[in-house]
Formats: structure tokens, C-alpha cells, sequence
């Protein structure tokens, strides 16, 4: 069941984050084959400007295995894995660096980093995580949303997580995305909180004026198949045609990513967006290709 497609970096990302590029971009423990490989990568269509920080003589001697002259460009020497990340948060604080780029390192420690607020990295928006979803080179991209930061989001966090998404699908060429708000059912039931929070956020983007089509709650099928909605009598501007899905809790939107990636093969592009840089917080498990990707949302999350 579990797919060999080879994973696809999407143009579109690409072409749209190199417009904006080369970016400075700081890797965080870049001492890992993959995380080297993705910077090399980046590096060669024009994405960033890298630094890397990590152990110095592994650093150099992965770049040397995967024949990247590094020589041009700083490398600052931390051997502790935790201590990179404080030390990229303060590039990033100072203006040296655009974006944060996830390395060997875990996600909490990284994060807890970035939210120390003497940084200043966090702006007036919450901070939530976006993926970008894609299966071949030319597709229509998939937004889903946060199935990697925000545990279990309150009303108000949706809010921000919401207005978050469709300003990422702005850039990326979405004039009016369209917003299905999760649930497990098309009813408002007070059994089902995810429901009676999909029906606020239906309101209050209307109420605001959010430039977007908003609706919830909605099922996932009702959600991706005009098919699905057609038959259970579902007519609204977001059924079967959805762009963001704004997932309900963190379980939900990242069991549904690991499946189009592990099942589909999907290009998962992740960024966390709504501080004063992106942050990329792939999966250690993830391959080149979609730490590539995700460099490219950042890109063009700024």
C-alpha cells in the first residue's frame, strides 16, 4: 500500500520563490547529509544564501561527500545540537537572516527558540504551520492547515490560523482561495465542537470582509469531491473545489499530510508563517525534495 512514487518538487513554488530569491537563509544543525543536500539544492536555483550553523568539521566534511564548495559561505561552529537553535533565532532577531530552516534538530526545540520574546519574532498574528500539497511537477497545489503547531486551536487561534492561509495562497497565485473549515459532518451538532467552530469562522470571515470563500463545517469528501457534494445535496462556492482545508486539531491535518505523502507520495512543502520570518519544520524523515519545497514556501511566505 505504501507508495514508491518518486517525490516531485512542484514548479509553480519554485518559479514564484525565485522571483523573490536568493534569500539569506540559516540552517539550523546543517550538520546532516539531507540538510546539506536541500541547502545545496536551494542554493543552486536561486533560492537562498546560506548559513550553517552546526559542527564545523562534520559540516565540511558532508559538504565535501556531496561535492559543495561551502568555502563563500559562513559556517558557525556549534557542536550541541540544542544550542543551534538560539543561535539561529538571534541571526534571524538581528536581520541577518529571512528565514529559519529546520535542520537535525527537534521541532519544540527549535520553536521554543523562536518564541523567546526578547527576540522579537513574534508579530501581533499567532504563528501557525502550513503545508503545501502537491503530487506531480504542474499540479494544482492543496493547502492544508496547521496539522503540525497549533494542539488544539480556540476559536481565535482559527481565526489567525485562517487569515495566515489565505494570505500564503495570495502569494502563490490564489486571487480568492476557498476555505472548507473541517469536521466530520456537513451539521452544526453540539456533540461535534469541531462543527459549531467551523459555523463561528463561516460568520466571522463574512463579518470581517476576509477576501476568501469561507464555509463550514464540511466533511472532507463533501470538501475535495464535487461528486461527493453533489450527491449528499451540498451547494455552496467552497464544496468539491477546495483550496485550504483548515483542519480542526493537530491529529487530524497531520495524519491526513503522512497519508497523501506515505499512500500518494505527495510533496509535502511545510512552513510555519505568521512571525516576522518563516520557519521551516520539515520532518527529520523528510527527503531532499521536499525539504526543497518547503524552502520555497518560505521564500515566498516572505
Amino acid at each position: 500500500m505504501l507508495s514508491k512514487k518518486k517525490i516531485i518538487c512542484p514548479n509553480n513554488l519554485l518559479e514564484i520563490a525565485k522571483k523573490k530569491g536568493p534569500v539569506k537563509a540559516v540552517i539550523v544543525n546543517a550538520g546532516k547529509k539531507v540538510a546539506l543536500e536541500s541547502a545545496k539544492q536551494a542554493v543552486e536555483v536561486n533560492l537562498i544564501i546560506p548559513v550553517l550553523v552546526g559542527d564545523k568539521t562534520i559540516i565540511n566534511k558532508i559538504a565535501k561527500e556531496i561535492n559543495w564548495d561551502i568555502s563563500k559561505y559562513e559556517v558557525i561552529h556549534e557542536a550541541i545540537e540544542n544550542n543551534t537553535a538560539p543561535i539561529a533565532a538571534k541571526l534571524a532577531s538581528e536581520e541577518k537572516v529571512k528565514i529559519i530552516v529546520k535542520g537535525h534538530i527537534h521541532t519544540d526545540v527549535l520553536m521554543k527558540a523562536v518564541l523567546k520574546r526578547d527576540l522579537n519574532l513574534i508579530g501581533k498574528k499567532r504563528l501557525s504551520h502550513i503545508w503545501h500539497m502537491t503530487l506531480e511537477k504542474n499540479d494544482k497545489p492543496f493547502i492544508i492547515t496547521d496539522g503540525a503547531l497549533n494542539v488544539l486551536p480556540k476559536l481565535e487561534t482559527k481565526m489567525h490560523i485562517l487569515k495566515n492561509s489565505i494570505d500564503f495562497a495570495k502569494r502563490i497565485g490564489i486571487s480568492k482561495p476557498k476555505v472548507s473549515v473541517l469536521s466530520a459532518t456537513e451539521e452544526v451538532l453540539d456533540s461535534m465542537p469541531s462543527s459549531i467552530d467551523a459555523k463561528e469562522l463561516t460568520k466571522r470571515a463574512k463579518e470581517e470582509g476576509i477576501d476568501a470563500d469561507v464555509f463550514g463545517p464540511m466533511a472532507f469528501d463533501n470538501s475535495v469531491s464535487e461528486k461527493a457534494a453533489q450527491i449528499k445535496g451540498i451547494s455552496n462556492n467552497v464544496a468539491g473545489k477546495t483550496d485550504i482545508l483548515l483542519v480542526p486539531n493537530v491529529e487530524s491535518g497531520n495524519g491526513l499530510v503522512k497519508m497523501m505523502i506515505f499512500f500518494m507520495g505527495a510533496c509535502a512543502a511545510g512552513v510555519v508563517v505568521g512571525g516576522k520570518v518563516p520557519v521551516v519544520i520539515t520532518s527529520r524523515a523528510d527527503d531532499v525534495e521536499a525539504r526543497l519545497a518547503s524552502i520555497a514556501a518560505a521564500v515566498v511566505a516572505l
